[in-house]
């Protein structure tokens, strides 16, 4: 995989980064989208593909991305394929901070230090390229407003990005409300972006123990199809397997 392009949980940490605290919305949450924006960034490398709600090993090669390939190697190491929830809802100590730190490296960002209260010891990043982050934000803006079926990727950052709840930090209060709904609606132009968005919301819903059933007629909903009022992070829709096997396809 090359570097010339950023891969989806940076694309998500950029997202989040706030530009005037430097700090980062929604950070609980942020961290299960990391997660879920690795096994994305996977499936779309050809290394993993889902297997009902399950995610399968395809091909173990690594992608040359060290974090992507640690994640890569942990669940190949499984042996069997692992429920999403399950992989997003396990510990990832540290992932949002090495992320920032890659960014670091990569001169996307900087970090400043300061203090809390006067004591407490903190840091805050800065992003120093603003037209990476406008960019990122544009492709979702244009999926937006467009209508248009965005390109995976993109549909795929747009299904994390409201599944961690950064609607409300994109497009904030009463005239941002549709824009939030439209990023809700995207989720369901790609079908791997919208299980691993399920799974982020399943696990911050606590509802990770019970595998899903599937109770909806064939052909009849995709991940993320569902419509509802705002918010909709309340009761997750149901990945449909026809779907996900499609995908696997692909």
């Amino acid at each position: 995989m090359g570097r010339s392009r950023r891969t989806l949980p940076e694309e998500l940490l950029l997202l989040a980064l706030d530009p005037t605290t430097g700090t980062t919305a929604q950070p609980q949450s942020l961290d299960l989208g990391l997660a879920g924006a690795q096994l994305v960034e996977l499936a779309l490398a050809g290394r993993i593909a889902p297997d009902g709600d399950r995610i399968a090993v395809v091909v173990p090669r690594p992608t040359g991305d060290p974090t992507l390939d640690s994640a890569l190697e942990l669940l190949r190491r499984r042996g069997a394929p692992v429920r999403a929830v399950h992989w997003i809802g396990g510990p990832r100590l540290g992932l949002r901070q090495t992320y920032l730190s890659h960014l670091e490296r990569c001169g996307m960002v900087h970090a400043v230090a300061g203090q809390m209260c006067g004591v407490l010891p903190t840091t805050r990043y800065q992003a120093t390229d603003t037209e990476i982050s406008r960019e990122i934000r544009a492709r979702l803006d244009s999926a937006i407003r467009t209508g248009v079926p965005p390109d995976p990727r993109t549909a795929a950052l747009a299904a994390l990005a409201h599944a961690v709840g950064l609607g409300k930090h994109l497009y904030p209060g009463n005239e941002g409300r549709s824009s939030r709904s439209r990023l809700r609606d995207l989720i369901r132009h790609d079908p791997m972006g919208g299980l691993v968005a399920h799974a982020v919301m399943d696990v911050q819903n606590g509802v990770a123990a019970q595998p899903r059933r599937s109770s909806a007629p064939a052909g009849r909903q995709t991940p993320g199809g569902r419509s509802g009022p705002e918010p909709a992070r309340g009761v997750p829709a149901q990945p449909h397997r026809g779907s996900m096997a499609r995908a696997a396809a692909h």
